[in-house]
């Protein structure tokens, strides 16, 4: 923001329209379509008006709210909907202190899937949160801090929203308020709440799609190119897949700019090119190494097995179903087309009033004509490789029957989740809709040029459009998030008596072994001790013996025979020949010590335990085998 001056005490605020390359304001004619408005003053920079108090302040309510089931009991619940990942990101926040507070690797951790590790550039690691959060981490714990996390970052991205919208697309507070509650609290952001922070950690995302928008502003290029460099880099450590999905939208908000300005677009080309090979120039050498090392370092791997993800498109019938976790929503809904995630799901009511907003601003407004484009371009790219309606697949081929199920990075997306951008783009449509509603942006087409009055009289406009966004947006208000008990770790974890059983070196075999299908509770045990002591398994991807990514670690035959004997509920007769295989696991394991804590299956998992290793001591609260006379 650039200033004209400081404006004296009582003074009335004064208006300066500025350049922003390819960003139109709210519907108009008679202004160039490359200027937006900003206050100059250093007061209205620095000190920010009531109404921004008030929007961040609904914000960090709403954060609350949707968290508030969490805060009863914070260690001893989770998510209901995802309590294995709801674990994952606890682990991830311990990762992030034990990183900081030992001096190690980020990139790297050998605390889980001992003795390989695990390589977190290759997984969802969100560095970019839990290396700068280490010391709160370390202070309060990953459990609190996951749920500090999770309300935090829902507000940070409204409000990072709310602050580009209304310094840069809307003049009404109110229009920038609407469209940032949607943007940070959209059915399908608050559905990823379930236990997966790194897709509501969204808060870098508007500015750099502000960057890409100024990259052609005159005699700036260099300052817009460095900063767009310095936040994509950034977000490749919070989320790098809504990073990629964000730099798809703004390919075709950029495309369809030059389409519907060509003029514009070849005066603003050389300029725009040249930000672009700055940012990327600079993105690409602080994040060189990291890149590197999630494509070729130690256990990386080229692609997921099977391409699980190819096929989970959007169910057409999603778009207008009310989303679960809303106060229209029906849980039941998901036995039917919830067959993945809810990442469009806005209801009936606002998929009317969008397609009626845009059939309302189409003709006067440049920004509504790209949302449009943007809005038809990422719904049918969203529905996969086959059409679905209502939980069934059709005969219909979807755009991703077309697209290779090996193609390098497109493997590893989820078409449903580019319904995301839809989402995106509803959220600043509302904005622009309240602004024109309201009258506070540039006046719009002269209306009465035939001298015929306007077929909807004036007085009507501002009653009927906020009541129409209102009641299209209350069925979506956010309710707190379902959660689920938790057995608590056993005291023998969290006192530290483990410490005289597991020497520096060696691991703890806890059982059941952590995986992505039973490593709920053993998995937290690392987490909940910020990693004290590393554990063999786990929930990550890594690669198979062909290098293909797959969930958790290949299972030794001491895992299958664990998990077999869980599945049976009955112990099954042990040979010599698996016994002598239980102690080789054990040697590659560099186990120390094998925990079996409270659990539904502890009385066959003891007994199938001691047919394997002779009779367990009780300590504290939990049957332990001491292996290190076995496997030396």
């Amino acid at each position: 923001m650039t200033g004209a001056g400081r404006s004296a005490p009582g003074a009335p605020v004064r208006w300066r329209v500025v350049p922003a390359p390819m960003v139109d304001s709210v519907p108009q004619t008679s202004t160039p379509a490359s200027t937006v408005v900003e206050t100059p003053t250093r007061r209205s920079r620095w000190r920010p008006a009531r109404a921004d108090v008030l929007a961040i302040g609904v914000y960090l309510a709403l954060g609350v709210l949707v968290c508030l089931n969490h805060w009863g009991d914070i260690p001893n619940r989770v998510s209901a909907h995802l309590p294995t990942d709801h674990s994952w990101f606890e682990w991830l926040f311990a990762h992030g202190a034990y990183s900081v507070g030992n001096l190690e690797n980020p990139l790297f951790s050998t605390r889980q899937n001992a003795p390989l590790g695990v390589n977190m550039m290759a997984n969802t690691s969100l560095l970019g949160v839990t290396l700068p959060l280490a010391p709160l981490t370390m202070l309060v714990g990953p459990q609190v801090m996951y749920v500090l996390y999770l309300g935090g970052a829902l507000a940070a991205t409204a409000g990072t929203s709310y602050w580009v919208l209304s310094r840069h697309l809307v003049r009404s507070r109110a229009a920038a308020f609407v469209g940032g509650a949607f943007l940070g609290f959209a059915p399908g952001v608050v559905h990823h709440a379930n236990g997966q922070p790194n897709f509501v950690s969204n808060f870098l995302l508007p500015l750099i799609v502000l960057r890409v928008l100024r990259l052609g502003e005159p005699g700036r290029w260099r300052r817009n190119g460095i900063l767009l460099g310095l936040l994509v880099a950034y977000q490749i450590f919070i989320n790098e897949e809504m990073l990629l999905l964000t730099a798809l939208a703004c390919l075709v908000v950029v495309a369809t700019y030059a389409v519907l300005r060509p003029g514009a677009a070849r005066r603003q080309a050389g300029t725009f090119a040249a930000a672009l090979g700055t940012g990327g120039g600079l993105a690409l050498l602080l994040t060189a190494y990291p890149i590197w090392f999630q494509f070729n370092g130690p256990q990386s791997y080229r692609g997921l097995q099977g391409g699980v993800f190819h096929s989970w498109g959007e169910d057409l019938k999603a778009f207008v179903t009310f989303p679960r976790d809303t106060l229209a929503g029906d849980p039941a809904v998901e036995q039917t087309i919830g067959v993945t995630e809810q990442n469009s799901w806005f209801g009936w009511p606002l998929v009317i009033l969008a397609v009626v907003a845009l059939l309302l601003l189409i003709r006067r407004s440049l920004v509504a004509r790209i949302l449009a484009v943007l809005m038809v371009v990422f719904t049918v790219a969203s529905l996969g490789p086959t059409i679905r309606f209502d939980g069934v697949e059709t005969d219909i081929d979807g755009p991703w029957a077309y697209v290779s199920e090996e193609l390098p990075l497109v493997e590893m997306m989820m078409p449903t989740r580019l319904s995301l951008i839809v989402a995106a783009t509803v959220g600043i449509l509302l904005a622009v809709a309240w602004e024109a509603v309201s009258g506070t942006g540039r006046p719009p087409v002269p209306a009465q040029r035939s001298g015929r009055p306007p077929r909807f009289p004036r007085r009507w406009r501002r009653p009927v459009g906020y009541a129409a966004i209102t009641l299209a947006l209350l069925p979506l208000i956010p309710r707190p998030l379902p959660v689920e008990a938790v057995a608590p770790p056993p005291q023998f974890i969290t006192a530290g008596g483990w410490r005289p059983y597991v020497p520096e070196g060696r691991t703890l075999v806890p059982v059941p072994i952590p995986s992505n299908v039973h490593g709920l509770s053993t998995l937290r045990w690392s987490a909940l001790t910020q990693h004290a002591f590393p554990v063999p398994g786990g929930y990550f991807i890594g690669p198979n013996e062909q290098g293909e990514g797959i969930f958790g670690a290949e299972n030794r035959p001491t895992t299958r025979l664990i998990y077999s004997t869980m599945g049976q509920n009955a112990t099954p007769d042990i040979t010599d020949a698996e016994r002598r295989q239980v102690i080789e696991d054990l040697r590659y394991w560099q186990a120390s010590v094998v925990v079996l804590g409270a659990h539904p299956r502890e009385a066959v998992l003891r007994d199938l335990m001691t047919s394997l290793l002779g009779t367990p001591q009780r300590v504290d609260d939990v049957w332990l085998w001491d292996v290190r006379p076995l496997v030396s």
